[in-house]
């Protein structure tokens, strides 16, 4: 069984990777922004966080599920896409980008408790067979500790990693020893459901373990 990744990130194949199956990677040709923008603006209201990675998911899948089936049509397997997005206390916050914002974003954070919302979307295909979806999200609520200094921040902040991750932290790299707890799906934090990902594999008729690299 195929498996094509609708994303580069490096934290979701590696996350897959862990769990055993070795997928091909594609990016998306899906302008973010631009998406949410005309949802919102067509339905005169901001999308919450839930809807906003499950749209991002839906249409990142879609996007590469069509274009394979149409440059290899012969092709038998899945398609993922994933969104993710940090909620604290009613805000959004997406990847920082600057050491200055990803420091004020760490200052806020820590002690404290957050949400992190994670789109899933899966397309079957099969030769000669129309796509068929599934999706959902998932949600795992991460807190910090409240002890991270300032000093401790800033050489976090230093070495790249939170400038391009939703919310400016990761749990299975640098930032795992600032957070105390994780209550939902580990994998959620990462990138990414695992349960979430098996349970709409399973809806589209196929079982986790023929994902699974074979040697």
């Amino acid at each position: 069984m195929r498996v094509l990744l609708a994303s580069t990130s490096p934290a979701r194949l590696m996350l897959l990777r862990q769990a055993g199956v070795e997928p091909q990677t594609t990016a998306p040709d899906v302008d973010e922004e631009a998406v949410i923008a005309a949802v919102e603006s067509a339905e005169g209201r901001t999308l919450a966080p839930d809807e906003h990675v499950l749209l991002l998911a839906r249409r990142k899948a879609a996007d590469v599920a069509a274009r394979w089936a149409e440059d290899d049509p012969a092709f038998d397997g899945i398609v993922i896409g994933g969104d993710s997005m940090f909620e604290l206390d009613g805000e959004v916050l997406g990847k920082p980008y600057t050491p200055e914002a990803a420091t004020a974003r760490w200052r806020a954070m820590r002690g404290r408790t957050g949400v992190l919302h994670s789109g899933h979307s899966v397309y079957r295909l099969r030769p000669g067979a129309e796509p068929v979806e599934a999706h959902a999200v998932a949600q795992a609520s991460v807190s910090f500790a409240a002890d991270v200094t300032d000093a401790e921040i800033q050489a976090y902040v230093a070495t790249g990693e939170p400038l391009h991750v939703a919310g400016a932290f990761t749990i299975d790299s640098l930032g795992g020893p600032f957070i105390e707890r994780v209550e939902g799906d580990p994998s959620t934090v990462v990138g990414m459901s695992l349960s979430t990902l098996r349970r709409l594999v399973r809806e589209l008729g196929v079982e986790w373990p023929e994902l699974w690299s074979r040697s």
